[in-house]
């Protein structure tokens, strides 16, 4: 008994637990910062560490020990939890992902509508900070994040039931686990679900061309114009998180998960499977530039959610043969 408990604290701290992932999460931003740099013909991250490895760890230092300002008429409360938030919801959300294994830390029938809802409630909460801070600029970026969560929300989920449909589980660790027994990806049996779900990763990411709530060139920084120092840290430290996440769901999703082969460790197929999601993501950002806020939600409206239903159509068609 005493052992489990050791090993349950163990996942929950260490491996895969929280420092394993905020470091991870700190690497994929290096990964992301420098692919993205390449791609611009540009250096990137240079200096801090090898290569510049560790220079998303100076910046939330650096953050951290900046003054933290709180405008006078701001909603303190809100302003204040927002940033715990925007970190701890996706580090939870990482909890049901399987990293080490096929098993997740957290796993029960059902959890990927608990996922989905999650990345709804970081939605919600940029929302909040923005609306919150009491900014001209800050509840614009809001109002904007409110209005882009309606257009690429609903094609989102429903491109991540399909796996659900064909693994006939609403478990993301046993939909992984389907991929590894039936040696079949779901990138290639549901190949514009994948498409979708890409895109709207990209949405929920607020990444170019959809980084409407946070457009520099329009409204300074958008929803996260008044945070600064610590708040500023949590914030950005929470997106890298973010970005994990949205590259452990494509693998465990579309790519396998950590399914062992040829005896090499599951987590090192984890960590080759995230890298490439990281590096597609990363690439879709570079090849486009911003779209308005009409042009995001008529785009996802008359476009995206036709097309995801299609998909579930034709999952449920495939089935029925």
């Amino acid at each position: 008994m005493v052992w489990e408990e050791i090993v349950a604290f163990l996942e929950i701290l260490l491996f895969p637990g929280f420092l394993f992932l905020i470091a991870l999460a700190l690497f994929y931003e290096w990964v992301d910062r420098k692919f993205f740099a390449k791609l611009q013909n540009r250096y990137g991250p240079l200096y801090t560490g090898p290569s510049g490895i560790l220079q998303p760890l100076a910046d939330f230092v650096k953050l951290l020990s900046k003054e933290d300002i709180i405008p006078k008429a701001a909603d303190k409360f809100m302003f204040n939890s927002a940033p715990i938030f925007l970190l701890s919801l996706p580090l939870l959300a990482l909890f049901l992902i399987p990293i080490a294994d096929l098993t997740a830390v957290i796993s029960f029938e059902g959890d990927l509508i608990f996922l989905m809802f999650l990345f709804t409630l970081v939605a919600v909460t940029v929302f909040i900070a923005g609306w919150s801070s009491v900014s001209r600029f800050s509840s614009v970026g809001g109002v904007r994040a409110g209005f882009q969560l309606l257009g690429y929300e609903i094609p989102m989920c429903l491109v991540m039931i399909g796996p659900a449909i064909v693994a006939k589980t609403l478990s993301i660790s046993e939909i992984a686990g389907w991929q590894a027994s039936n040696t079949a990806w779901f990138i290639w049996l549901q190949p514009l679900g994948f498409a979708i779900f890409v895109l709207c990763l990209l949405a929920e990411l607020e990444w170019i061309p959809f980084d409407i709530p946070e457009a520099e060139t329009e409204i300074v920084a958008g929803w996260m114009t008044e945070f600064g120092g610590p708040k500023l840290a949590l914030i950005r430290l929470g997106k890298d998180v973010e970005l994990l996440l949205a590259a452990s769901l494509i693998t465990s999703l579309f790519l396998g998960g950590p399914n062992s082969l040829w005896m090499i460790p599951p987590i090192v197929f984890f960590l080759l499977k995230t890298t490439c999601a990281v590096i597609l993501l990363t690439t879709l950002r570079a090849l486009f530039a911003r779209f308005r806020i009409d042009q995001m939600i008529a785009g996802a409206w008359k476009y995206l959610l036709p097309l995801a239903i299609l998909q579930i159509i034709i999952v449920q068609l495939g089935l029925a043969r």
